[in-house]
């Protein structure tokens, strides 16, 4: 029953948005603005102020990336073999990359971080910054190098793929809410009562506009194109990716609430970002669509099971 009252909300919450726009409450345009507001205010807000007023024991950074990232590159060359055999008949590798991209990178802000949060309590907040600091650039700078490796086009140097992400974190408010609340937490200095409340009443509103933001986006994503990708898909980011991580965080003795974040991050259904890399490249843009709507749907049906098993 816990576990129900953990996952069931968030899912009616996202389910909500999708109503909204279905029924046409809301326009289809309307998950930008909403959207905004959570990824440019609310959650920053959020992660702000849990980072520096939540009391969470200390744990290895290395251990905890060893984990999730170990898990990650696991589903990743998995993907890639999978990639291969499902496209034997072409020679473009560049299939592949997009792939493996679609069975590894998770919704790990839009519902990740409410999930998590509900789950495992305020706590999780620093485990949890851990992982999210450094997903963005690394995911996205390995599938962009080994595109470009694959490609064999040689016309970019390092700098000109690193540079663009470097500038693109330094603008990114959920980055910078992290790093400013480390050094905020540093300082020992905590929150006056009026600035802890104000950012409260934001952190508040974090979660919910995620989540509702989340079920109007999915109105844009559809179930077609190559079903079989799309199935694999969602098979390794849904069921192997998790049980990976599971194994390594086992393996690397990490603590209770480390390992659940670890966990529940890689249990998380791919994500929009992977349908984004897939329309820069033009490559699996309908399967990774499919994989982003079909993945979400059938979450409602592994996260239940992945939150209790964290949670035992």
């Amino acid at each position: 029953m816990t576990t129900v009252l953990i996952v069931a909300p968030v899912f009616a919450l996202i389910a909500a948005g999708y109503a909204a726009v279905l029924f046409r409450f809301v326009s289809e345009t309307a998950h930008k603005g909403i959207s905004e507001f959570a990824f440019s205010i609310a959650i920053p807000a959020l992660l702000f102020r849990t980072i520096v007023v939540s009391e969470f024991s200390g744990v290895s950074p290395w251990r905890m990336w060893g984990a999730y990232y170990g898990a990650l590159a696991l589903t990743w060359i998995a993907a890639l073999l999978l990639s291969a055999l499902l496209r034997q008949r072409r020679e473009d590798r560049e299939d592949g990359v997009v792939f493996a991209i679609g069975s590894v990178y998770g919704n790990i802000v839009m519902l990740g971080i409410p999930l998590t949060l509900s789950a495992l309590g305020n706590e999780a907040a620093g485990p949890m910054a851990l992982i999210l600091s450094v997903n963005t650039p690394l995911l996205w700078l390995c599938g962009t190098l080994q595109m470009e490796l694959v490609d064999r086009k040689q016309t970019a140097s390092a700098a000109s793929l690193i540079l663009p992400v470097l500038r693109d974190l330094a603008r990114n408010p959920i980055m910078l809410a992290i790093g400013f609340g480390l050094v905020w937490r540093l300082t020992g200095l905590g929150l006056h009562p009026v600035v802890d409340r104000t950012v409260e009443l934001l952190a508040q509103a974090g979660s919910p506009a995620a989540l509702i933001a989340l079920g109007i986006n999915l109105f844009r994503f559809e179930v077609k194109g190559e079903m079989l990708s799309v199935v694999v898909m969602s098979a390794l980011k849904l069921l192997a990716m998790p049980a990976a991580a599971f194994a390594l965080a086992r393996m690397l003795d990490l603590p209770p609430l480390a390992a659940g974040v670890v966990v529940l991050f890689a249990a998380m259904p791919t994500g929009a970002n992977a349908y984004i890399f897939a329309v820069q490249y033009q490559r699996l843009v309908n399967p990774v669509s499919g994989a982003v709507a079909l993945g979400t749907l059938l979450a409602a049906v592994t996260l239940p099971v992945v939150v209790w098993v964290v949670a035992r």
